[in-house]
């Protein structure tokens, strides 16, 4: 799938979960923002909010300008989302926000996870639940070669040019001991619009994107499924293993 290069200066900007929710609270404002405002929605410290809108005004991403008074005072650094940010990295980082923005808002139960993996793949799984809901047209109850299907396709929308594996293209099943198709198939994803931000913080990433898929797959009501993301197998490649079984009732991925 074709796509404008995303500027790493950008990626290494949006790296942090904390610039990415300042950026989100600025792109859903209709004006601008001063830094006291911005805190309050992101509840950091507006020392820290200067430091992070430096960075984002570096990159590019964001715009200042300072305040015409025409009463005394010393006029306030106003804000904005930058209009000239590429489309394709502004709607990669509209989607990485709102996960993001679901963890934070989440709270204690996240923060007190063991590990950084663990924590945003269950961010991952909200999400997932979230844009497969019940009001999204043509999801409910599926098989196991549907909910790769639908898998497949919500890949696509959110950038990964995903493609079943020529090696696994017409499906594999198998019985288990139960005597249950076991599906086996094997996802290419030829586009992360995350590469630079995953390859420094993978466990992060790719626990989001594992935990989608999940999330996804329960919101469905696919059958138990088990999923392995398996990054950078080469450059600009990674692997999605999806083993699904059908049986009765809706399971979870792990």
């Amino acid at each position: 799938m074709p796509s404008e290069p995303i500027d790493l200066s950008s990626h290494k900007a949006l790296a942090g979960v904390s610039r990415v929710a300042i950026l989100e609270v600025l792109r859903a404002s209709t004006g601008t923002q001063d830094v006291q405002a911005i805190a309050a929605h992101v509840g950091l410290h507006n020392n820290t909010v200067r430091t992070h809108l430096d960075q984002l005004v570096e990159a590019g991403l964001v715009d200042s300008s300072v305040e015409v008074r025409t009463t005394p005072g010393r006029p306030r650094v106003l804000f904005r989302a930058s209009a000239a940010a590429p489309a394709a990295e502004a709607d990669s980082y509209k989607l990485l926000a709102g996960i993001l923005a679901s963890t934070i808002d989440a709270g204690a139960p996240v923060r007190g996870a063991s590990a950084p993996r663990t924590a945003a793949a269950e961010a991952g799984r909200r999400w997932g639940r979230t844009v497969v809901g019940s009001d999204r047209p043509g999801f409910g109850s599926v098989d196991a070669e549907d909910g790769v299907e639908r898998i497949v396709a919500l890949l696509d929308e959110v950038g990964f040019a995903p493609r079943i594996s020529e090696r696994s293209a017409a499906g594999s099943t198998k019985q288990d001991s139960g005597g249950a198709g076991v599906h086996s198939t094997v996802i290419e994803l030829h586009r992360c619009p995350f590469r630079d931000v995953a390859l420094e913080h993978s466990d992060v990433v790719c626990g989001v994107h594992l935990g989608l898929m999940q999330g996804a797959l329960e919101q469905m009501g696919a059958p138990s499924a088990s999923i392995r993301l398996e990054p950078f197998v080469r450059p600009g490649l990674c692997l999605v293993h999806v083993s699904s079984t059908d049986t009765a009732g809706t399971g979870g991925a792990a």
